[in-house]
């Protein structure tokens, strides 16, 4: 069994041996970006818009990235290289330290063995919950993938507790945003309708990738403020990220979606992600 192997700023190195500082702003405040990437066949999935989605936030932010956009390319192709994987899940990390405290930032990126999830939620959909939590537009973290995650992963514990793969988040205006690691989208009178990234939500790769799909295959879209009443309403529901890829949504809490399992439209979506992601 190879090594496993990470790359630390700018250094391929066995992952035993990482080391980062104690004042980390990542470890100390939650000061850090991070994005989560899907290798197929030995590439990276829309690695350019991963990297585009990174350095946006760190300028942003203001959160100093010591790796240019084509160093961090080439560093997770020979990453993947040196831990002998052609199918993967990565992690690309990038911390702050304050400014005097020596080094600008650590940038770490990791690289493990793709693990799906369980093949029964695409063949008869998965269930969703809502939190109580709430997302608000006036914080400036959202619409970015911050390391500062605590709420989200709470949010996630209390539906798998509850049988649920998702917890879907809403707005302190009420408007339906987000999961906790997905996008959500859904489909009404045969047209696919998602939040728009201004509510704010993350511009997830993959919700960018099912609104290409859908202009292809000439499905009508449209980036929408919804409501709870929207979501109770539609005719299909679906969950989207690089992992889950197009993940149907077959309940939300004890409210069926649709008859009960995946949908015409969020099938055609599943075929169609899955010979994009094997052409790219």
């Amino acid at each position: 069994m190879t090594e496993e192997k990470v790359f630390l700023n700018g250094e391929i190195i066995p992952a035993e041996q990482a080391e980062v500082s104690v004042a980390d702003g990542g470890y100390l405040y939650g000061m850090g970006l991070f994005e989560t990437l899907r290798a197929v066949g030995g590439r990276v999935f829309r690695l350019a818009d991963h990297i585009d989605r990174l350095l946006g936030s760190a300028k942003t932010l203001e959160l100093p990235i010591g790796q240019t956009k084509e160093e961090l390319a080439e560093a997770a192709a020979k990453l993947l290289q040196a831990n002998e994987l052609a199918d993967a899940r990565m992690r690309i990390t990038a911390t702050s330290i304050p400014a005097d405290s020596g080094p600008r930032g650590n940038l770490l990126i990791t690289a493990a063995p793709f693990v799906p999830y369980p093949q029964d939620y695409y063949a008869k959909g998965a269930r969703a919950v809502i939190t109580d939590f709430r997302q608000n537009p006036k914080d400036p973290t959202c619409g970015h993938k911050c390391t500062c995650y605590a709420p989200r992963l709470i949010a996630l514990r209390q539906a798998h507790a509850k049988l649920a793969v998702e917890a879907l988040w809403f707005t302190t205006e009420n408007r339906l945003a987000e999961g906790c690691v997905s996008n959500v989208f859904l489909v009404k009178d045969k047209t696919l309708l998602t939040p728009p990234t201004e509510t704010p939500v993350l511009p997830g790769i993959a919700r960018k990738t099912v609104l290409e799909i859908a202009e292809k295959e000439n499905i009508p879209c449209s980036e929408t403020e919804l409501s709870i009443h929207d979501l109770l309403g539609a005719e299909e529901v679906f969950l989207t990220n690089v992992i889950m890829e197009v993940l149907p949504v077959c309940a939300v809490e004890s409210h069926t979606v649709g008859d009960g399992k995946p949908g015409p439209i969020t099938k055609q979506l599943m075929e169609a992600y899955k010979k994009r992601l094997e052409e790219k």
